[in-house]
């Protein structure tokens, strides 16, 4: 690779995660600000009906790909107009045999699950948008194989604030489940036209047999991963469905919500980023260690603080906040589901860059371990300790973080201790002044500025103390609002 061309990918790589990091800030504040009312506003019962029907969906639109859009940004070479015809033109074949059999299937589902009209409705809404979500594949994978991140959040920016625009003015005026269905619709819609407005595609259809069997080699590996990730993750939330009550279901979406926040802030623009950006670098061994170095860094120094200052500042929560005492059930679930998020922060990053690096197959074998722990553990752990069996099993399995460190070293080295350092130290510096000023908080008013004594404490140590590692960003980052 062109020494040109690699500090250029280098430059994009840090320019993406920084756009990514901090405008996906924006999107995390409207959705925490959204959820809050939201769960103030419904009941968990609702909730746990979205968590269930949202999983149904999920299930069934993963036989909407066979690991062609990610083959599409794994690829070396640019690919040609005739792959992404043939992958959208596959594509949408699939969605539409899935969406009829879905409209289908659904008074089935719904008697499987004893739903009413109403979560009836939030199904094949959520069918629909499940539709017009898969129109936007190809201007997505363009944009994200020429790391053009900055552009590719604005369209995830819209379709954030219209769904819970509309869910809270809906949920507001007493429309429950409904709520999430026409917010889901809508988001559909302006995600469409937004993605095509900025990155406009002109639809083509046909297939090409030679381009989609080029393909299928990455695609079917990585579509299988994804798969037991499906059966791990959404199945086992349509399980949970079926064996315990929605209100419980609730309370285990709740605590998973909150408790992986700073994942949805930090790691997965990280990861966002990293996929197509590694796959760039995969013949430069040295400079993607250096690379996946600094990417353990800034999870640590932001996840680690981010998730132990919720951790403390939950419960208070809960007891000084309207109406939000209904979710007192779901505390212990939320803090065994935060230090299981804090892990899952490390080896989720590490699993992309295997991808990246096209050892699929080592992924499959981590994805077969994790899926068959699952499977064993929640039905057992529900069993003796009820609902909260679910958080038992993540917290137990969230130390097999070491696997993935040691298969990754088997490709490539990367710095572990160095990065982690620090922010560990940190962490624990801002714990304890969280924990002293929370010990005074009586009222909501002290809460907030608790919460605000803590989060400039840990801004004004990263400037006196780890200053030199985050000042070569900063420029990138200022220029992103100039």
């Amino acid at each position: 690779m062109e020494e040109e061309e690699l500090s250029l990918i280098k430059r994009k790589i840090v320019s993406g995660v920084v756009a990514l990091t901090s405008r996906t800030f924006i999107l995390q504040v409207i959705a925490f600000v959204s959820t809050f009312i939201l769960t103030i506003l419904l009941s968990p019962s609702v909730f746990g009906v979205f968590f269930v029907v949202s999983a149904v969906i999920s299930f069934l639109s993963y036989f909407s790909d066979i690991g062609l859009a990610a083959a599409l940004i794994q690829k070396k070479t640019e690919p040609t107009q005739k792959e992404l015809t043939s992958v959208f033109t596959l594509q949408q074949l699939l969605v539409l045999i899935i969406v009829i059999g879905a409209y289908i299937l659904s008074p089935y589902i719904s008697q499987f699950y004893k739903l009413t009209p109403d979560g009836i409705f939030l199904l094949r809404s959520l069918i629909i948008a499940f539709l017009l979500s898969s129109l936007k594949t190809i201007p997505s994978i363009l944009l994200e194989r020429k790391l053009e991140f900055s552009r590719l959040i604005i369209p995830q920016i819209l379709e954030t604030f219209s769904f819970y625009l509309v869910a809270i003015y809906l949920a507001f005026r007493g429309f429950g489940i409904s709520s999430f269905a026409w917010a889901a619709i809508i988001r559909g819609v302006v995600g469409l036209i937004a993605i095509y407005v900025i990155s406009p595609w002109r639809i083509s259809i046909g297939i090409s047999y030679s381009s989609i069997k080029s393909l299928l080699s990455f695609g079917i590996p990585f579509q299988t991963n994804s798969f037991l990730a499906l059966i791990k993750d959404d199945l086992m939330t349509i399980f949970l469905g079926k064996v315990l009550p929605f209100s419980q279901v609730g309370y285990i979406g709740w605590a998973k919500k909150w408790a992986e926040t700073p994942l949805r802030l930090i790691m997965d623009s990280i990861i966002r980023v990293t996929f197509p950006a590694y796959s760039r670098l995969q013949d430069e061994k040295k400079i993607l260690g250096m690379a996946m170095g600094k990417s353990i860094f800034f999870l640590a120094l932001f996840i680690l603080p981010t998730t132990t200052l919720l951790t403390i500042y939950m419960k208070p929560m809960i007891f000084l906040v309207p109406k939000y005492l209904k979710w007192e059930p779901a505390l212990t679930s939320f803090y065994l589901f935060a230090f299981s998020s804090v892990m899952a922060a490390f080896s989720s990053p590490l699993v992309n860059a295997l991808n990246a690096l096209g050892k699929i197959k080592s992924t499959l074998v981590l994805m077969v371990i994790w899926t068959t722990l699952t499977w064993i553990l929640v039905p057992l752990l529900i069993f003796f300790y009820g609902y909260i069996g679910v958080a038992i099993a993540a917290f137990v399995m969230s130390f097999t973080v070491f696997i993935p460190i040691l298969v990754t070293r088997k490709y490539i080295f990367f710095p572990l201790g160095s990065p982690l350092f620090k922010p560990v130290i940190a962490t624990i510096f801002v714990a304890v002044i969280a924990f002293l000023s929370n010990i005074f908080v009586n009222s909501l008013v002290g809460l907030i500025i608790s919460i605000s004594i803590s989060f400039l404490s840990f801004g004004l140590i990263i400037w006196f103390w780890m200053r030199e590692e985050i000042k070569p960003y900063l420029p990138k980052f200022l220029n992103l609002y100039s």
